[in-house]
């Protein structure tokens, strides 16, 4: 299945393809939230879908798209898993994951405008794989680690290199400013997608190519993420992993390029959609 929501922000239906078009599901009753995913959503959803088709109805053309999961309990990054990207931001090849949060408040649809935090001079962009959880996960396997994922997703992983590596501490001060993790357009569950590390991925700046990859290069897998994740904390249903992202990023073009107003981004991976982003100036009348 492919799901997705859509409506204002902050009042967003849940939907799901439906013989190739976008559908509204709202008569289901649920919304995509950690109980959704824990009390084995995705199966009702489907038994639902097919056992009532009177009761689903088209998405309006152009409408918003929302993230695919709603309020999810934590957004976790893996930094560095791209022998490449390492390479380009002159770091050590790391032995083991780097692992880092953004904050919830981050999350914004895969086609909103991404504002520039107040100060900002150096606002980067990452085009990752992301994973979600499907059920709870405390010291899991990494033969058990993808029973416990509900599907995957497109993220940008925005992040404003002077906050993260010129403020001192850790890099969640450069990755958690509001609009920078659009998530989305859909959360693909995995009998749809196929091998999940063989996929294509890019981003353009303004309509240039930047990056160019695929999930194939991953240093640490996503059982492997997963696995190790759950070593240090419980991984709820409906958490997000994000996977990290390959070489081309602006910090470690020569010279280094950051956005701008009036920039526009645009990323996809195959089998998850494609969004794209127009960024904007900080602006206290932003709706969050």
């Amino acid at each position: 299945m492919k799901l997705f929501r859509y409506g204002d922000w902050g009042k967003e239906r849940p939907g799901a393809f439906v013989n190739g078009e976008l559908t509204d599901v709202f008569a289901f009753g649920e919304d995509y939230t950690e109980q959704f995913f824990e009390t084995n959503g995705l199966q009702r959803l489907r038994a639902f879908i097919n056992a009532n088709p009177r009761l689903l109805k088209p998405v309006p053309q152009g409408v918003r798209l929302g993230a695919p999961v709603c309020r999810p309990s934590k957004l976790i990054c893996i930094g560095l898993n791209y022998v490449d990207h390492a390479i380009e931001t002159n770091l050590p090849i790391p032995e083991e994951p780097v692992v880092f949060f953004k904050s919830t408040t981050a999350i914004c649809g895969p086609n909103d405008d991404v504002m520039l935090p107040r100060g900002s001079t150096k606002t980067d962009w990452e085009v990752e794989l992301a994973v979600a959880i499907g059920k709870r996960a405390r010291y899991i396997d990494e033969s058990d680690a993808l029973d416990h994922v509900a599907g995957y997703l497109l993220h940008n992983d925005y992040s404003e290199r002077a906050f993260q590596l010129e403020h001192g501490g850790q890099w969640v001060k450069g990755k958690s400013c509001d609009t920078f993790a659009p998530l989305g357009p859909y959360l693909v569950t995995p009998d749809e997608l196929g091998d999940v590390h063989n996929l294509a991925m890019w981003l353009s700046v303004n309509g240039k190519t930047i990056q160019e990859s695929n999930t194939s290069q991953l240093i640490f897998r996503i059982p492997r993420i997963i696995s190790y994740l759950s070593r240090f904390m419980t991984l709820l249903p409906g958490d997000i992993i994000s996977t990290g992202t390959p070489s081309g990023v602006g910090m470690g073009l020569n010279p280094p390029t950051f956005l701008k107003p009036g920039d526009r981004v645009e990323l996809g991976i195959d089998g998850l959609g494609s969004s794209g982003q127009n960024i904007v100036p900080f602006s206290t009348n932003y709706i969050l």
